[in-house]
């Protein structure tokens, strides 16, 4: 296989949780530029509807599904609707999430548990229900998005979000074990740790000019992500150019964790 065709996703469909906006917007598109179909999944349809109507500019097939990733009920009827519509799911990205914020020692348990329950317990729920047809189609990819919280330490005033790193955390170990326990399935398991990227988790700093300068200023690239620095990463994931990888969590931070 000549190197560019390892890149191209034709004939492959695609999940994406938190496929509306942010870098969920940005894997979905990617992935669809390289020539995969995508089934974009979300809460709010409005954004869900407008990426999909992007990827079938592209001529890629998409459709929209709506559900609470974080109810294993709505996983249920969400893998029987996708079964239903798409032949074979070949590649599955984990990138819905959600940040609670409060200072640890007054992180109600409440707010814990609603982090878990999508950030790692409907991931690792939505992955084996997805797995299951991987299996019997011959194998595939699939993506979690964790963040490079899971490795760094900030004060209740920088990060008031200890749920939030802690499962992110959990969504690498996930990653590792879960590559190990499926790969003789023909099923690969890597993930993603995103850095700063100029999304809505970014709206305390990306709004001002002067807080955004000074924000970046501590990145050694001195600048945030956008669109086109975690596509390719994702492309490279889903097919065959990472044919003989898995169970690793690739780091796209401008070398911010390294600081």
């Amino acid at each position: 296989m000549q190197t560019l065709d390892m890149f191209k996703l034709e004939g492959r469909a695609a999940l994406v949780t938190g496929g509306g906006h942010g870098i969920g917007r940005h894997l979905s598109i990617g992935l669809a530029e390289a020539g995969a179909d995508v089934v974009v999944v979300g809460r709010r349809l409005e954004p869900l509807q407008a990426v999909a109507e992007h990827i079938e500019s592209l001529g890629r097939s998409a459709w929209v599904l709506q559900a609470d990733l974080s109810d294993s009920a709505a996983i249920d009827i969400l893998v029987r609707t996708v079964n239903d519509r798409v032949a074979h799911l070949d590649i599955l990205v984990n990138n819905a999430g959600m940040v609670w914020a409060a200072p640890m020692l007054d992180y109600p348990l409440s707010g814990w548990d609603r982090v878990f329950d999508l950030n790692v317990r409907g991931l690792f729920y939505l992955s084996q229900q997805v797995a299951k047809g991987m299996k019997e189609t011959g194998g595939g990819s699939i993506i979690n998005i964790a963040s490079i919280s899971a490795w760094r330490c900030a004060t209740d005033e920088q990060e008031p979000v200890i749920a939030y790193n802690a499962s992110k955390g959990a969504v690498v170990s996930l990653t590792r074990d879960m590559a190990v326990k499926l790969a003789r399935d023909n099923i690969r398991v890597n993930g993603i740790a995103p850095g700063p990227f100029l999304t809505d988790m970014m709206n305390h700093v990306r709004h001002d000019e002067d807080k955004l300068s000074a924000f970046e200023s501590g990145i050694p690239q001195q600048r945030s992500g956008d669109e086109d620095d975690i596509k390719g990463v994702v492309v490279f994931l889903a097919g065959p150019a990472s044919a003989f990888m898995t169970g690793q969590t690739l780091v796209v931070d401008g070398g911010w964790l390294c600081t």
